[in-house]
Order: C-alpha cells, then structure tokens, then sequence
C-alpha cells in the first residue's frame, strides 16, 4: 500500500499551487487569486476544483500525489488552477469543464492541456460506488449511486435505451 504525502510534500504542492495561482492572476487581471487546498480527494482522480456553498476549493488526492509526484505538479496543480481560473473568468455554468477556454488557460500556464491522466492506481485506496438494481419493461439494470441518488430526489428519470420505458427500482422496499 502507498503512504500518501508526507507533510514537506504537502508544502511543496501548496509552493506550486500558490505560485500557479499567483501567475495565473497576473496573466488574467484577477489580482491576488486565492483558493484553499485539502489533501482529501479520494478516489481515482488526482485532483479537482469545485464550488460548494459557495465556497471554492482545490483538492488534491495525497496517495496519487506520492506516486506520481512530479507528474501532479507539473499536469494536476496548472489543471485545477486553469478550473479556478475559467471560473472566475467565465463562470463554471457558462463553459464546459475543458472546453477551448479552459484549454486556452491551460496554454497560457504553460502546461499540457490533457482532461485525464492514466495512472496505475494499484495500492492506492480507490473509492467504488455502489449498484442499485432497476427494472423496465424489458430488463434488468445496474445503476450506479449517482444516477439512483438523482432518481430519489427527482432530479433525473433514467430510460431504458431498447423499450424507452423508465427504470424503476427493483431493491428491497421498492421504492424506499
């Protein structure tokens, strides 16, 4: 099992990331650009910018970061700023995750603008979802816990692609 980083390791993403940030505000007029960092993502992905409540945030997955250090300052810390950035710039509802504008941040960073990495995740903790069994009219499906959350809120009605009819739940408690 990989350790994730150790504490100087964590300095020295917040070192790239703030000088990342500090470069990005002065090539796009946004001043002294700031964002908190965590070392708390979990998961496959290295890392990731979002808002929530209105806060943002840059986090950062502390295993792939240990295994793949070099590579995650150089392609994950200008990748998550480019998302800062394209945020402030743009609004994150107004473009897509790494569309042209995105990419043209990117460039400017002087860094690669590639939207995944493939990294082999073996020994590094990678968090899976869980399946929810649905029925239609025809068969059986496996729904991820995303799509079955949307389904249990009413924020989305999932359709089988061959008889069109919408999925229903099929666990203990139907419908629970």
């Amino acid at each position: 099992m990989i350790r994730p980083l150790d504490p100087l390791q964590q300095q020295q993403v917040l070192q790239a990331t703030r000088s990342c940030l500090q470069r990005a505000g002065q090539l796009f007029g946004l001043g002294r650009a700031s964002v908190p960092v965590s070392f708390d993502l979990q998961g496959r992905a290295a890392g990731q910018y979002r808002v929530a409540r209105g806060e943002a945030r840059i986090r950062y997955n502390p295993y792939i970061f240990a295994r793949y250090f070099a590579d995650s300052l150089d392609g994950t810390v200008p990748h998550e700023v480019a998302h800062y950035v394209v945020d402030r710039l743009y609004g994150l509802r107004n473009v897509r995750p790494h569309g042209v504008e995105w990419q043209q941040v990117m460039h400017a960073l002087g860094a690669v603008p590639r939207a995944t990495a493939r990294y082999d995740l073996t020994g590094i903790p990678v968090r899976r979802q869980r399946r929810f069994e649905y029925r239609c009219d025809c068969a059986a499906h496996s729904i991820t816990t995303s799509r079955h959350n949307r389904i249990r809120r009413g924020d989305a009605v999932y359709r089988c692609r061959c008889c069109n009819a919408p999925l229903v739940y099929a666990g203990s408690g139907a419908g629970a």
